[in-house]
């Protein structure tokens, strides 16, 4: 395995622009459509992913997202199938999945329960006919390199959930792929343990940061803890591309803000002032996140309501409150425990808040 990246540190770590970076060096994927029967699963998607990117594919189930993992991998067949694949300017399109050197961890780890850590690495290796002076040296650096350099001799029964998954991540790296594919990587694992091998692969990411990874995930934490860039999808189709915080921060319609986050939807006129240009929009809403606003005394801020509740969340409030102006849905307030003003239900309240922290998106 190579191990020329594990010398560049996390903080010099840089995914190439998409201008200057060949398409060669990454994966291409131009007009993919898949059909099974009446119905299309993908529609028409085009997508370039940079090498050394890790890209988090997100959306809903049935969306589209396995199928287009599945797609790279070399795995759909379907009776309606158009679109071309390049991955490290190979032309992948009708290369059959053993010879497209492409790393898979899927939700379940499926290794083999009869053979060692150490067997169940290898396995990839001797398939490809590798020398086993090589393969012990490889198995040694992947083992070392998910933090198991001691458990070759271990079988996979007698290892925790995470672990195995350290495991049969170790087995898709360990053929040097030229993309890493991801499907729910994570699902399988407690909340607990899940935030932990979350920033495992967001090190490894950084410890090898020429390799493409293409993760599948139905968890919002996951696309934004992880990813360079974040595709979300949308039956079939690209609902908006792009960093996870050009995606939280600036969603291009109502579905993209609400599924990276709780988001407050409003009337232009009820989040703008009389006067500004954007009061009088009527093709677009006023997406204002939670924790954009502040619960301030009446008739402190731009906007007057009743707290409708108060829930408690660790250090974190959630406060619906029911505006005067948008009497039939309440809007939901995120505030740190103990900072600013204490709302009770029932509570006459004003909020408060940055006009620039307002964004126009379509319905």
């Amino acid at each position: 395995m190579s191990t020329a990246g594990l010398a560049q540190s996390p903080s010099t770590r840089a995914v190439p622009e998409a201008s200057g970076a060949p398409v060669s060096a990454g994966v291409q994927i131009e007009h993919l459509s898949v059909r099974f029967g009446s119905r299309t699963v993908l529609d028409d998607l085009s997508l370039t992913i940079r090498r050394g990117e890790l890209l988090t594919v997100l959306g809903r189930s049935g969306c589209g997202k396995t199928t287009l993992l599945r797609f790279i991998a070399g795995f759909i067949e379907a009776d309606g199938l158009v679109g071309s694949l390049t991955v490290a300017g190979r032309n992948l399109t009708h290369v059959p999945p053993h010879r497209r050197n492409l790393g898979l961890l899927f939700q379940s780890y499926a290794l083999f329960p009869h053979l060692t850590v150490f067997e169940n690495v290898a396995f990839g290796l001797r398939a490809r006919r590798v020398p086993g002076r090589d393969i012990a040296r490889r198995v040694a650096e992947a083992l070392k390199l998910v933090q198991l350099g001691d458990a070759g001799h271990v079988m996979p029964a007698q290892l925790s959930g995470g672990m195995q998954q350290r495991v049969a991540l170790a087995r898709a790296l360990v053929i040097e792929p030229d993309v890493l594919l991801l499907d729910e990587p994570l699902s399988a694992l407690d909340a607990n343990l899940r935030a932990s091998v979350r920033s495992e692969l967001k090190a490894l990411h950084e410890r090898l940061p020429d390799l493409t990874i293409v993760c599948v995930t139905h968890d919002q934490d996951d696309a934004l803890m992880l990813s360079d860039r974040t595709l979300l999808m949308r039956d079939g189709r690209i609902a908006q591309l792009g960093t996870p915080q050009e995606l939280y921060d600036t969603p291009g319609d109502a579905y993209v803000a609400r599924y990276l986050g709780a988001a407050n939807l409003l009337p232009p006129n009820v989040a703008f002032a009389l006067g500004d240009p954007r009061h009088d929009e009527r093709e677009r809403l006023a997406c204002l996140r939670p924790e954009r606003l502040r619960i301030v005394p009446l008739g402190e801020g731009a906007l007057h309501g009743t707290v409708v509740s108060v829930e408690w969340y660790g250090s974190v409030l959630s406060v619906p409150v029911m505006l005067d102006a948008m009497p039939d849905e309440p809007l939901l307030v995120t505030m740190q425990r103990g900072h600013g003003l204490t709302p009770e239900k029932g509570m006459r309240v004003s909020l408060r808040y940055e006009v620039d922290d307002v964004v126009l998106v379509h319905p």
